[in-house]
């Protein structure tokens, strides 16, 4: 098995889905920390799914997903299914009240 760690663009492009097997998005960028953690902290996503994002995105391009709701990568990105309903609740709030998930 082979233990080079994969750069970060490889990311890019990759499909994400639910650990049910539902579409959420495809990644179109990552959101890194340079400053503290020098780590990736976000997933922007587009092409993302109709039926989950209804009314929700509007406009906007995309979302950003928190790293930390991720659950798996391989050739596909799995993120576990309570944060989907948790990306929409806070989308839905006013004000962006929530830091982690955003419109893009």
């Amino acid at each position: 098995m082979d233990e080079t760690p994969e750069k970060i663009t490889t990311l890019v492009g990759r499909e994400v889905y639910s650990n049910e097997g539902v579409f959420v998005g495809e990644v179109a960028d990552v959101r890194i920390d340079l400053t503290e953690r020098q780590a990736v902290t976000g997933l922007a996503l587009t092409q993302l799914n109709d039926e989950l994002f209804a009314g929700v995105v509007g406009g906007q391009k995309g979302v950003i997903l928190p790293y930390r709701w991720v659950r798996a990568v391989g050739d596909v990105i799995l993120v576990n299914d309570v944060t989907l309903h948790d990306v929409i609740e806070q989308m839905s709030k006013p004000n962006g009240e929530e830091e982690d998930s955003a419109l893009v």
